[in-house]
């Protein structure tokens, strides 16, 4: 699914325009990407969590050439859905979720 596809979307089940459901749109994007920026968590429950991931300085050996290479340190972001999230597309819960829900009430 497409940005245009999204727009479109959202525009016809908030029955609002195009243009104010791309300004929408564009304005929650802006709002995870500034919160991400700052290494902030971001959760939308039901949804997921957007977080960031800090990969260490690295190097590697390049198979064709032998050369050794370095590889900066950097930020990286991440998605981690929800419990919902994965239901809807999978139909049930995950068979990890129920097992973790089964430790917690002592049944097996």
């Amino acid at each position: 699914m497409t940005k245009a596809e999204i727009v479109a979307k959202m525009a016809e089940e908030t029955k609002v325009t195009k243009t104010m459901a791309a300004r929408s749109f564009r304005a929650a994007i802006d709002c995870i990407t500034q919160a991400m920026k700052k290494e902030k968590r971001v959760t939308i429950v039901s949804f997921g969590t957007f977080f960031i991931v800090r990969r260490k300085a690295r190097t590697f050996k390049n198979p064709r050439t032998d050369k050794v290479m370095k590889i900066a340190a950097k930020k990286v972001p991440r998605f981690s859905p929800g419990t919902a999230l994965m239901t809807a597309i999978n139909g049930k819960r995950s068979t990890m979720a129920n097992n973790k829900s089964s430790s917690r009430t002592g049944k097996d």
